[in-house]
């Protein structure tokens, strides 16, 4: 039986899923993990133990402050540390995220990593660019290049990331494997619409500044906004038809999209955030959505403004209000691009199609691996 051990960056949502049972909904942020055990792989993961050890955490903060101070950007050495004997021993790693990933692959330069492993990339474009000088980039590029290969969750994203290597002589492949979302588990039904917009998330790009100005400009609207209690804070003052919950379990999160009349996922630019899971999630549910169009969902995921969802540029809280407007005094309109949106994620973005974009590239891994060698000939 071929073994993936899973890589996680250790946080309360991923133990929360953790503890759930095999096939529970709430277990998408477990990466397939529960779909690859179904299809025959031996599955471990490193978030069995409820911390590192002292010995890992004291050899991975001094490991992170020496990446630092060499002008490198680190992360969580001291979960990799504590996980290095059983990662071994898997035929294949899957690094699930760069917290946990940039210190696997400085420690596979370093040969204490003996796996193959593939890389997933949330936002290394932007962790690169803060490198502080070209040999400490080229000490990245080397330890990246360790890697059976890359994942992206977008498109632009795996493409900065391939010409950075190919800058820099490395040849490891960069693929693009789209998101995907349970259409099974996030189904139309039949709750009422009792919340005019709701909004949810809590990765950094958020632009919930963006929407309180909407908010502002629609005094009469009734605005919901689902986030994690940092981002609550940021929020600050705020106008009276806005109201904020703050860490709510998976299912009443769904359960405030389902009662959504419009969603809205205002988004900061970057590279690799275009609140894509709660976006799909959405589509899923049949929600007219009014979403950023950043540079991580303008290509891949099959999104045409006015067609699936409404599309406004970063920062344009114009377009963004006249959207969001538009579709609350349409509920024809606002029907008909929800019914398109589920299409569009039941024709390509289901979770099946994501665990196999997975999968392949782990099979892959295993495949290239000889015996005595790491992930590649390098």
């Amino acid at each position: 039986m071929t073994s993936v051990f899973y890589l996680f960056r250790d946080s309360p949502q991923r133990r929360a899923a953790l503890a759930l049972e095999p096939g529970a909904p709430a277990r998408y942020a477990l990466y397939g993990m529960d779909e690859l055990a179904h299809r025959g792989w031996a599955v471990r993961h490193n978030l069995k133990p409820a911390a590192p050890g002292r010995a890992a955490t004291i050899a991975g903060a001094t490991m992170k402050r020496g990446v630092e101070a060499a002008g490198g950007y680190g992360g969580d050495f001291a979960t990799v540390l504590a996980s290095l004997r059983e990662a071994n021993r898997a035929d294949v790693i899957l690094s699930t995220v760069d917290t946990v990933g940039i210190p696997l692959m400085l420690l596979a330069r370093a040969r204490a990593v003996r796996t193959p492993f593939v890389y997933v990339a949330i936002g290394l474009p932007e962790r690169i660019a803060r490198l502080r000088s070209r040999r400490v980039e080229t000490a990245y590029a080397k330890a990246l290049a360790r890697a059976s290969s890359v994942v992206a969750y977008s498109e632009h994203e795996a493409d900065s990331l391939h010409a950075w290597l190919r800058d820099r002589g490395s040849d490891v492949p960069v693929t693009f494997v789209p998101f995907g979302v349970d259409v099974d588990a996030f189904r139309p039904g039949d709750a009422a619409l009792d919340i005019d917009v709701v909004s949810v998330g809590a990765d950094p790009h958020r632009d919930f500044e963006l929407l309180l100005v909407v908010a502002r400009a629609l005094p009469k609207v009734r605005f919901l906004v689902v986030t994690n209690r940092e981002h609550a804070r940021l929020l600050g003052a705020r106008p009276p038809n806005v109201s904020v919950e703050i860490e709510l379990p998976f299912e009443q999160m769904r359960d405030r999209l389902a009662r959504a009349r419009v969603v809205a996922l205002p988004v900061s630019d970057n590279s690799y955030s275009g609140a894509t899971t709660v976006l799909l999630q959405a589509m899923a549910l049949e929600k007219p959505v009014v979403v950023t169009r950043t540079a991580a969902i303008a290509t891949g995921y099959g999104l045409v403004d006015g067609e699936n969802v409404r599309l406004s540029m970063p920062g344009d809280a114009g377009t963004f209000s006249a959207a969001v407007e538009s579709l609350l005094a349409d509920e024809l309109h606002a029907r008909r691009l929800g019914l398109r949106a589920r299409g569009t994620v039941e024709s390509a973005l289901g979770w099946s199609v994501f665990v196999d974009g997975l999968e392949a590239r782990l099979r892959a891994a295993v495949r290239a691996r000889t015996p005595g060698s790491n992930a590649r000939a390098k």
